[in-house]
């Protein structure tokens, strides 16, 4: 049986292909899987009954999940490292939203875990809840712990500033670790609407323009006007400043313009009329 060269490379690059559509199939699904089984935050309750409000607060600080925030607080002996994440794992433990480092004793504690995330922001704040800490040991009845990490407004940044502000560890229950940062994911919409004098101005402007551009092309195309004769009632622009001098001259004076003189000389006017003289005495009787 004669098999020829060409069958046999066809069928070959055939398997090639078909080797290269099944890898990248595998791929494709390992990338879904991958990103399916991402971590993020599980809101506290059942996916049913989320509320909508807050997922659409935990949609806004997306762009934060990325960043690993630390912070580092010294007290007596032992320093403290926190690090905190958006919605995602600070350590190898998973769902660990936010740890805490003790560096001479080589702890790891987690103080938050984002599978029990609680949010709520205001006009110009976000307060994010990590809870389902490890238990206290020996106090705070035990509980588990609980971090809050208060995210306030500053449109000059992403995020910045994670720092620790206290840890309340001295109450029956209830216990927890307050954090404070900026970001201006946290800060309100700008409004961009105009003002009212931004309006006016803007129509002005365009009332101006159309002036301009109507009266040049009328002065020169209808008119047959040329040079600066061309420019829309030019003698009257011409002559503004004498105008508002005249009215200025008007509006501002405060004495007539033909004001009688202050003095005035003796002449005829003033000395009246003489009495008519009556020369009947002169006629003979």
């Amino acid at each position: 049986m004669h098999v020829s060269t060409s069958s046999i490379r066809m069928a070959c690059l055939d398997g090639c292909t078909c080797a290269v559509a099944v890898l990248c199939i595998c791929l494709v699904l390992a990338g879904s899987v991958a990103g399916d089984s991402a971590p993020t935050c599980d809101l506290v309750g059942s996916s049913e009954k989320e509320s909508a409000k807050e997922k659409a607060v935990i949609q806004k600080l997306m762009p934060l999940r990325a960043v690993n925030f630390t912070t580092t607080v010294t007290t007596g002996n032992d320093t403290y490292i926190y690090s905190f994440r958006v919605c995602n794992n600070a350590s190898q433990d998973l769902s660990s939203g936010l740890i805490q480092y003790n560096e001479k004793s080589k702890q790891t504690i987690v103080v938050g875990r984002i599978n029990e995330t609680h949010v709520f922001n205001g006009s110009d704040w976000i307060l994010l809840t990590y809870r389902g800490g490890d238990s206290y040991k020996s106090h705070c009845s035990q509980e588990p712990r609980k971090a809050m990490v208060m995210i306030s407004c500053d449109r000059n940044t992403l995020a910045d500033g994670f720092t620790i502000m206290s840890e309340e560890n001295s109450k029956e229950s209830d216990c927890l670790y307050l954090f404070e940062m900026n970001s201006k994911l946290a800060c309100p919409p700008e409004d961009t609407r105009l003002s009212v004098g931004s309006v006016l101005l803007i129509v002005l402007a365009c009332l101006l323009a159309v002036y301009l551009i109507g009266g040049f092309l009328y002065q020169r195309l209808i008119v047959g006007a040329k040079g600066m004769d061309q420019f829309p009632n030019y003698s009257f622009w011409q002559d503004l400043g004498t105008l508002a001098a005249d009215g200025c001259d008007f509006m501002c004076r405060s004495k007539p313009r033909n004001a009688p003189a202050a003095y005035r000389g003796v002449g005829d006017e003033q000395l009246g009329e003489e009495p008519e003289e009556r020369d009947d005495h002169l006629l003979p009787m």
